[in-house]
């Protein structure tokens, strides 16, 4: 199951995603919150959960999600 995170501004489900892609020095993972889970493929896929090292705050101007370095 995919982790949700419930906007406290606007109630709306977001779902946590992480998308691989490469890069001139390897890979890079960028992680983004989506309203619906996106079907898994080679190089996006849905989380169960938060990545170590990383919190879950909400912007106050919109009420999006947004992964930041604990």
């Amino acid at each position: 199951m995919a982790y949700g995170h419930v906007s406290k501004k606007n109630g709306v489900t977001y779902f946590l995603h992480a998308r691989v892609t490469p890069t001139a020095n390897g890979t890079r993972t960028m992680y983004f919150f989506a309203k619906e889970v996106k079907a898994a493929d080679d190089i996006t896929k849905a989380l169960d959960a938060v990545p170590a090292g990383y919190q879950v705050v909400e912007s106050e101007a919109t009420g999006l999600p947004l992964l930041k370095k604990a």
